[in-house]
């Protein structure tokens, strides 16, 4: 999942022995390493709490961590504290699934309809789909389906049980097997497959299989039964108090609760050294460079190259050490997890954090895994971060110029255009990299004034033309990181005809408003998912960077290989008594023109309707500075935000507080069909 808001990290040590006072000095030199990026991450990147882990040979080498589990009483992170792992998750499905092919109960290379009969989509294709595909990210599927996934205290299932409902009137976006993308629903369908094929739910095979042979007692789903209070706690920016228990319920892809210390004692297993459990050869398997086997970025050093489960089977930059290196991020909305691993070595490293992000928690392990590296004279020195001159604009050949013209990624649709050697592009890999002017410096290359991003155009296998970027990241105070990645891809102008074009133009610029949400999602924290803003190029004929089709469908326009061409959708309307609904994914969103102001009087009545549907409110002059108060029911809640879509005031951890209502924000009632809610208002 994408980054969404900050968090905390946490420092601890505890150090195995040491046979001499000199080995003893270089261990302290690991630990200083350690906990000045730690308190960095903490206090410069909005981090509660962190903690690190690092397992050497089966041993526990390293443990420490940096800020705090609960901010009101101050209490330290400590080994025992527990986060959620987000994506990294993806590794124990993938193991699990491995597990079920090495007694012989699953094919890995067969189809999934061999296993999951009821698997049918409206596309023929999804019948050459296989657990591989699932694995490596390249099934075709479309992405995620991210609906009633990330709930406060509910472990609701419905995401899993309405996953294969969902799925049966979808299309792939690309043949199965023919480039990889990142997909969470591939490992949504891996956690039914473990469960079909065993005869177990998920959260019982782990237990079994997993958790109890490598004597686990932290690593948990949301269905498992724990303690709540061991988890970190997490905090929304603008908000004292900590937020409620954060479930994540697509537990295949990133539902799972550890700690650093368990979390690199399951790496010890993934990298082959618990074979009583998974065997050598699928260890093996799971490290292999599936990449290679279709459309991809070429091979060079990246932070992106999968095997199965695995975000990368040759990290950088220990390839430039000669070193094999396995890593996996994870993000929930306020979790965040990176694994490495080095399998020559027998060495992995967990850090976890309340806040911040994955990217932060990787440099951070590969730092401080490298300094240990050099500790344990398995390197002879740490090699210093890449820097570079800035950039010389040179003749750029006639030939460059055909590359100007319409691209699009997931969401949107850009014109470049290149002039005289140069060309503008807006924010990158999800805004790390800032909107910048790119300079040619020659052979097909254009680089930004700094000289540390370079953009190519890459034309692939499949015929289509990408933007490549190049590029190494420096975040202050923690590190860099070396990312190459396709941006966008070149489109052709799809014309409209007038009816359609009118249509279309009608929708340019409006908000449409989710309906089906629960209440107590975390994607009400920040309604990026919840709002969806239709942006419409109708000269082009696309709009929020799907192609139009006609008056009331756009499909998916892009293929993009590694992490932009994630997520894709298709946007489809209709009308109902005079209401404009969207459909993406099964999930219906409300036109802003038919969402009214709330009664600004003394009191009223907001009711749940039989659809279940949430009722949204424009806040108007009538309402607007009034102090608001709400009789909700049990299975009801509210959420109210300013007009820049900043969060307010939750009634899911603003308990029975009157809420000033701030002008031009906007209102959302949840909860079941015939709920109601007393609402009155004060001046």
């Amino acid at each position: 999942m994408k980054r969404i808001i900050a968090a905390v990290m946490t420092a601890m040590l505890v150090v195995i022995p040491m046979s001499s006072a000199s080995a003893q000095i270089s261990k302290e030199t690991v630990q200083e390493k350690a906990q000045k990026l730690a308190a960095k991450i903490v206090s410069d990147y909005g981090v509660t709490g962190l903690q690190y882990a690092i397992m050497d040979s089966g041993s526990i080498v390293l443990s420490d961590s940096a800020g705090v589990h609960n901010k009101a009483t101050n209490a330290p992170i400590t080994k025992e504290t527990m986060f959620g792992i987000g994506s990294v998750s993806k590794m124990h499905v993938t193991a699990a699934a491995m597990m079920l092919a090495d007694v012989g109960k699953l094919d890995i290379d067969q189809p999934l309809v061999t296993y999951i009969k009821d698997f049918t989509m409206a596309d023929e294709r999804y019948k050459k789909i296989t657990p591989r595909m699932l694995m490596n990210h390249s099934s075709g599927l479309y992405g995620t389906h991210y609906a009633n996934s990330m709930l406060f205290d509910d472990n609701d299932t419905r995401s899993h049980d309405e996953l294969l409902l969902r799925l049966q009137s979808e299309r792939l976006k690309s043949n199965p097997g023919e480039y990889s993308v990142y997909c969470n629903d591939g490992f949504q369908l891996l956690e039914i497959l473990v469960e079909r094929v065993s005869g177990l739910s998920y959260t019982e095979f782990l237990d079994q299989k997993v958790i109890q042979p490598l004597k686990l007692i932290s690593t948990k789903t949301p269905l498992s039964a724990f303690d709540r209070e061991k988890l970190a706690k997490t905090y929304y920016p603008t908000m004292e108090q900590a937020l409620p228990v954060e479930n994540a319920n697509v537990i295949g892809a990133g539902g799972l609760y550890s700690t650093a210390e368990e979390l690199t004692v399951f790496g010890d297993l993934l990298i082959g050294n618990r074979t009583n459990i998974l065997s050598e050869k699928s260890s093996t398997a799971m490290q292999n460079p599936e990449y290679k086997n279709g459309v991809w970025v070429p091979e060079e050093t990246n932070i992106y190259n999968y095997g199965l489960g695995w975000d990368a089977v040759s990290l950088a930059p220990f390839d430039d050490y000669g070193i094999k290196a396995l890593s996996k991020g994870g993000d929930t909305i306020m979790y965040h997890a990176a694994l490495t691993s080095l399998p020559e070595h027998n060495i992995s490293i967990a850090v976890l954090s309340s806040g911040g992000s994955s990217i932060y928690n990787s440099i951070f392990a590969t730092n401080v895994l490298l300094e240990y590296l050099q500790d344990k004279g398995k390197i002879k020195e740490v090699l210093p971060d890449r820097t570079f001159e800035s950039s010389v604009k040179v003749n750029m050949p006639e030939e460059q110029l055909a590359y100007s013209g319409l691209y699009g990624a997931v969401g949107t649709t850009i014109d470049v255009e290149i002039k005289n050697g140069e060309m503008k592009l807006p924010a990158l890999v999800g805004g790390i990299i800032p909107p910048q002017t790119y300079v040619y410096t020659g052979k097909g290359q254009f680089k930004n004034n700094d000289g540390n991003v370079t953009i190519s155009f890459d034309k692939q296998l499949n015929g289509n033309t990408y933007i490549k970027l190049n590029s190494y990241v420096d975040i202050p105070g923690i590190g860099q990181t070396i990312m190459v990645t396709y941006e966008y891809q070149k489109l052709d102008a799809n014309p409209l005809q007038p009816a359609t074009k009118a249509a279309w133009e009608k929708r340019n610029g409006k908000n449409y408003y989710e309906l089906g949400e629960k209440i107590n999602s975390l994607f009400y924290l920040s309604p990026a998912i919840l709002v969806k803003n239709i942006t419409v190029d109708s000269e082009n004929g696309y709009a929020s960077g799907t192609k139009i089709v006609d008056e009331h469908t756009a499909v998916n326009a892009v293929e993009i290989p590694v992490m932009s061409g994630r997520d894709a959708f298709n946007l489809s309307f209709h009308t109902v008594n005079n209401k404009e609904y969207l459909t993406i994914d099964g999930q219906s969103y409300l036109s802003e023109d038919a969402v009214n102001p709330i009664y600004g009087g003394k009191t009223s009545v907001c009711t749940i309707e039989d659809n279940g549907h949430a009722v949204w409110f424009k806040i108007g002059d009538n309402s607007a500075a009034k102090m608001m108060s709400v009789n909700a029911p049990a299975t009801g809640g509210f959420v109210v935000y300013d007009e820049k879509g900043m969060l307010v005031y939750s009634s899911i951890f603003n308990k029975d507080k009157p809420v000033a209502l701030p002008k031009g924000g906007m209102i959302v009632f949840g909860g079941e069909a015939g709920d109601v809610f007393q609402i009155s208002m004060k001046k």
